[in-house]
């Protein structure tokens, strides 16, 4: 019940309430404009706009069912209704983000500067190894190893010349695992590279319910060599850390999961740095130097020059292409590694009508095959024939699939990708030419024909459906929209 006498507001509240309710309007009134916009654009004939349309490559000219379905995903880019909303879900995130990493970042330096100082053996006063060496300790009392010991207690000056002032002159990055497992994809990698030494060391960061948490290394603290590449063999420096850099480490030189260690070189990409300790590094560095070879510039030309060969084929049916590759992949590969000879390359793309000139595949394969092994990773194959997400458009399909998959286990049932999809918020549903159920299930549809089993879908199949997807979408905001709507990131 509401009590009779309560005190009317104040002209503070009163001021406040007419600034939400004129700001509700204009937001309101800026919403109608857009989805007008939008419906004038594109729903004055969807049928006519989808279907009957063809390429220009001239191969497989017509857009099959398939294609036209998936295309009505990209009708998602109109911004959520409740944006008010997603904008301060976003920024508590932000919030929740940072506090994170601050607690990663104090776990570090405990770590690093503890283990220097009082977990070094030679921390044990003298007379406590004599005693234990010669069997003289007292009855009740615990090896040396166990006792629990205080800073001021120790005798051996340390090794370790660490100090907090050193362990501060650091860069922080985030990354992530490129694997085609869920559970090794979506990590949350939090890596240091410490200038005074030149080390680096990533440590995971994991939440058990709401409030439990730890930050455990991934990779331990150490001078680590680049495993691949053109500067395969020399240690990591401050240039070899910018966001879409690959770190590469060997993966049996580290405590790893098994489903890590499965792959014989770990690769890391760098998805974000900390600008401000970069900028700060890079004015106290005298040995920074940001370099490019000519040889990494020719192999980015090569990858460019294909890529935009078949940007214009797949901007219409690159959910199908390479969701389809993927799919095909998998199947050929009867070894299970994720590598294939160059043989079956060559016949995946012309079972797609994907046409490379021989000249500029060789050139590709000389590129990607720098260990002479002939055998590729086929992930690493369509990353360089289609090109790739960036990395803001790749963290919100990350954060899709790890709300479906919950448990972490790296594959989602479908019933529960029925479940979580929402499609209240697509065009052809509020301008009432769509049910929500027909356009829900031509998503299930096109996703479940890109799934080696249709009862379950992977994270590298849901990505590239993405990825497919992302092709046709120029704007970044468009993008995140199309993930926005139907699945509440």
């Amino acid at each position: 019940m509401v009590p009779e006498n309560l005190p009317s507001p104040t002209d503070r509240y009163k001021l406040k309430y007419r600034q939400y309710e004129a700001d509700m309007k204009e937001e309101y009134k800026q919403y109608s404009q857009r989805t007008a916009e939008k419906r004038k654009d594109h729903l004055q004939c969807p049928e006519a706009s989808i279907k009957g349309t063809q390429l220009e490559d001239g191969h497989n000219d017509r857009l099959t069912a398939l294609d036209e379905k998936a295309l009505l995903q990209q009708r998602y880019t109109s911004k959520p209704y409740n944006m008010r909303h997603s904008i301060r879900k976003s920024e508590a995130e932000d919030v929740a983000a940072e506090r994170r990493k601050q607690a990663v970042v104090e776990q570090v330096m405990v770590d690093q500067l503890s283990r220097a100082v009082i977990s070094d053996p030679e921390q044990s006063m003298r007379t406590d190894v004599y005693e234990e060496a010669h069997g003289l300790l007292g009855v009740g009392a615990a090896p040396t190893r166990f006792r629990r010991r205080m800073l001021h207690e120790t005798k051996v000056r340390t090794k370790s010349g660490l100090t907090e002032n050193m362990l501060s002159n650091k860069l922080r990055f985030d990354s992530r695992i490129i694997s085609r497992n869920g559970r090794n994809a979506c990590r949350e990698l939090i890596g240091f590279f410490f200038a005074c030494d030149r080390s680096l060391t990533v440590y995971e960061f994991r939440q058990f319910g709401k409030n439990r948490t730890n930050a455990l290394p991934f990779i331990q603290k150490g001078v680590y060599q680049h495993q691949r590449g053109q500067k395969k063999g020399k240690a990591y420096d401050l240039s070899d850390f910018y966001i879409g850099a690959n770190l590469t480490f060997r993966s049996v030189d580290h405590n790893l999961p098994e489903s890590v260690k499965q792959s014989s070189v770990l690769t890391l990409r760098v998805i974000s740095i900390d600008e401000a300790a970069m900028d700060f590094l890079k004015a106290s560095s005298m040995e920074f130097k940001q370099e490019c070879s000519n040889q990494v510039v020719d192999d980015s030309k090569v990858f460019k020059k294909i890529q935009g060969m078949l940007r214009e084929t797949l901007s219409k049916r690159g959910v199908r292409v390479i969701t389809g590759l993927g799919k095909y992949f998998r199947r050929v590969d009867k070894n299970r590694n994720g590598f294939l000879s160059q043989a079956d390359f060559k016949e995946a793309l012309k079972v797609f009508h994907l046409g490379i000139p021989e000249g500029d595949f060789e050139s590709l394969w000389l590129i990607l095959d720098d260990s002479k092994s002939d055998k590729v990773d086929y992930g690493e194959f369509t990353r360089a024939v289609f090109g790739e997400m960036n990395e803001y458009r790749k963290a919100f399909v990350r954060k899709a699939y790890m709300k479906l998959d919950f448990n972490k286990t790296g594959s989602v049932p479908m019933v529960d990708i029925r479940k979580c999809y929402c499609a209240k918020k697509h065009p052809l549903v509020l301008a009432g030419k769509a049910t929500e159920e027909e356009i829900k299930s031509s998503f299930l549809e096109t996703l479940g024909e890109s799934c080696s089993n249709p009862n379950e879908v992977s994270y590298s199949e849901f990505e590239d459906y993405y990825e497919g997807l992302s092709i046709g979408i120029m704007d970044d905001d468009d993008f995140v929209n199309i993930l926005r709507n139907p699945w509440g990131v």
